[in-house]
């Protein structure tokens, strides 16, 4: 036999036992092997239809691994077979991560979720919010008046600041405003000192904790905590967060070694350009303020260990990130009576709680899953799910903006109908 031929059947051979590692597992933790044996196709066939170049999926359940494949394609060509390893935009899968290093500042004694934000950024001490008003004659104008009430850190972390983001701004004004200003360093490289004084400048679109919108509030909230912790976000995060928990892939820069394995999406897709454009990832964060809202990179094995973490009740292998009850606090509704719902991210049938859409009850939602399990994604195309009553852990990785929201719930709805115990 030549060493060709050798090296190729040794492969095989621990490819065929690392699947049946997978199978055993898999059977063990009740998701049915031959339910799960359907993802592949599936992705086969989203593939297929150019949907997204590629994707890696990924199900855990009481904290094992029981599902862990890499489906075609790292680059638009189809020239580059899709690795596990494969490194993703994570974009708004920022926004859990930084909420969680909100709340261990709050649990050290350092943050409140009622401190104004005035607090440490005083260009926000006296907000104007844009109001409808009506005359005489029925006609609606819209004008600039006091806010009520001042921004809370408990708005930052539940999108209730009265922020928007252009894209999905409700008024016209506003959109053009955040445009103007680059608000979102879409375009330019915005300091931390410019964004906060053009966003401050910016009438609020709601009243402070009348409305969930969903917004640049927690790009606000990671410098805060920059503020707070004395350094920069990125670094903050990497020491608390990042090296505890073992995510050696996720960053706010792609490194240099990482690139090869860098994620792309379709170069047809209409929101590739723009979307690409906008995060950056390959460049200096330290040239524009940090986006504590969008702007990491990471891996599906990398964001699964945070999702573990948080399913564990804020630790895990020996490393404690949060205390239970935090955790618990933070996946609980905390915008109930108030407008506006994180639909678009999730489907109906969820609540939000401190950076993480909850769900409310078993039904009257698009897909399967637990009243209290809870979600959110990115827009590049990347999505997780935390069920605790169930002790799941799905994330879905794949680069495309335009299809995200089907791959999301496609997904989900594949991993629920492997659950058989």
């Amino acid at each position: 036999m030549s060493r060709l031929h050798s090296a190729a059947l040794a492969a095989a051979l621990l490819s065929f036992a690392g699947a049946a590692a997978a199978q055993t597992s898999g059977a063990a933790e009740g998701m049915a092997v031959d339910r799960l044996a359907r993802i592949a196709p599936v992705m086969k066939d989203e593939i297929a239809k150019g949907t997204v170049p590629g994707a890696v999926t990924l199900i855990a359940r009481n904290g094992k691994i029981v599902h862990f494949e890499a489906h075609g394609f790292l680059d638009s060509g189809k020239t580059k077979p899709m690795p596990k390893d494969a490194v993703f935009r994570a974009y708004s899968m920022t926004k859990p991560i930084v909420s969680v290093a909100a709340m261990a500042l709050v649990e050290q004694g350092k943050l409140s979720l009622r401190d104004p934000l005035s607090q440490y950024f005083p260009e926000f001490k006296q907000m104007k919010v844009l109001v409808e008003q009506r005359d005489g004659r029925g006609l609606t104008s819209r004008a600039e008046v006091p806010a009520t009430r001042p921004i809370l850190i408990w708005d930052l972390l539940r999108h209730t600041a009265g922020f928007t983001y252009s894209g999905s701004s409700p008024f016209p004004e506003l959109r053009d405003a955040y445009l103007k200003a680059d608000v979102e360093s879409s375009v330019g490289d915005v300091s931390t000192e410019e964004f906060m004084k053009r966003l401050a400048a910016i009438p609020l679109a709601y009243e402070p904790g009348m409305r969930w919108e969903y917004s640049v509030a927690t790009d606000v909230l990671g410098l805060v905590v920059e503020k707070v912790a004395g350094k920069r976000l990125d670094v903050h995060l990497e020491e608390t967060i990042f090296k505890p928990l073992g995510m050696k892939d996720t960053s706010f820069q792609a490194k240099e070694s990482q690139l090869p394995r860098l994620a792309d999406a379709f170069d047809a897709d209409p929101l590739k350009a723009s979307s690409w454009k906008a995060n950056r990832i390959e460049a200096d964060p330290g040239k524009r303020y940090l986006r504590g809202g969008s702007g990491t990179a990471t891996t599906a094995e990398d964001y699964f260990r945070f999702a573990q973490m948080m399913l564990n009740k804020g630790q895990l292998d020996g490393a404690r990130i949060l205390g239970r009850d935090t955790v618990e606090y933070m996946t609980s509704n905390h915008i109930g009576g108030l407008a506006g719902d994180p639909l678009p991210t999730t489907g109906p049938g969820y609540g939000f709680g401190l950076g993480f859409g909850v769900r409310l009850a078993e039904g009257n939602a698009w897909v399967s899953g637990s009243t209290g399990d809870y979600m959110w994604a990115g827009a590049g195309g990347t999505s997780f799910t935390i069920d605790p009553k169930e002790k799941i852990v799905g994330v879905f990785m794949a680069a495309g903006p335009s299809t995200r929201q089907h791959t999301r719930f496609l997904f989900k709805n594949l991993i629920y109908g492997a659950l058989v115990e």
